[in-house]
């Protein structure tokens, strides 16, 4: 296990307070942050093929800040207008907030789980004679929702924008001695950007069931995983091991 210098996190840097800042100072380490992915509108004409009715539906499911933006953006390209009777179903009170952005807020149509879809899905069977939406990326339009399918709900899944591999050309020199990733995307695009590459010392640092998936299934070896019992945050896991790394090489 050798010393922990330096850290590649895999997504933007957070905006605010960071549990990530308050590691590198209590470690003395380099922090960067390079998202891995990006993410693309969808035109009109590419949405169309899907053959959707958008104003089929009196309820939209919203699980991110991007699938509301996506959403609202494509209403405006095709130039339909919401109805006032939509009702909206988000996963978190702070994405549920997030729609001031674009409607009159008013909580009688406003619905929120707790940071899970799982979780907003018996607020959603409530409603059992709605047409629900589901505005996703490419990524989740291809993935079955196990809770979703067998919800017994009227849904239908809407690509609204596409995720794409970011360019990693400017990393190409760089070494680091963790890599975080928090999608199989993220590990995706790595492996695109450098399909020659070795982890070697390299430890990564993965999030998430799938993500653990991905890096075995390309023959990577997973050092540092989140959630668990002991770190149910990503922060938590590389404090843990960065701490344990680190003392035994003073």
């Amino acid at each position: 296990m050798k010393k922990v210098k330096s850290v590649l996190i895999s997504q933007p840097k957070p905006e605010g307070k960071s549990p990530y800042a308050a590691i590198q100072k209590k470690h003395n380490l380099k922090i960067d942050y390079f998202p891995f992915m990006h993410v693309e509108e969808m035109t009109s004409l590419e949405f169309k093929e899907q053959r959707i009715s958008l104003l089929n539906h009196d309820s939209v499911i919203f699980t991110s800040k991007n699938a509301m933006d996506h959403y609202f953006g494509m209403m405006e390209k095709l130039r339909l207008r919401i109805p006032d009777f939509t009702k909206y179903f988000c996963v978190s009170e702070a994405i549920a907030h997030y729609l001031q952005n674009f409607i009159t807020y008013r909580k009688r149509k406003i619905f929120t789980g707790e940071q899970s879809l799982a979780s907003l899905i018996p607020v959603m069977q409530k409603h059992t004679e709605s047409k629900f939406l589901f505005p996703c990326s490419d990524v989740l339009k291809n993935k079955v929702n196990v809770a979703l399918e067998e919800s017994g709900l009227q849904y239908t899944k809407a690509q609204m924008y596409k995720v794409v591999c970011s360019d990693l050309s400017d990393l190409s020199d760089v070494k680091y001695d963790i890599l975080v990733f928090f999608s199989p995307t993220g590990v995706k695009s790595l492996l695109e950007n450098f399909p020659k590459f070795k982890q070697e010392d390299t430890r990564l640092a993965i999030f998430g069931k799938t993500t653990k998936e991905t890096v075995e299934k390309n023959g990577l070896r997973v050092d540092i995983l989140a959630p668990t019992k002991k770190a149910p945050s990503m922060s938590m896991a590389l404090d843990q091991y960065i701490k344990e790394a680190n003392k035994r090489k003073r």
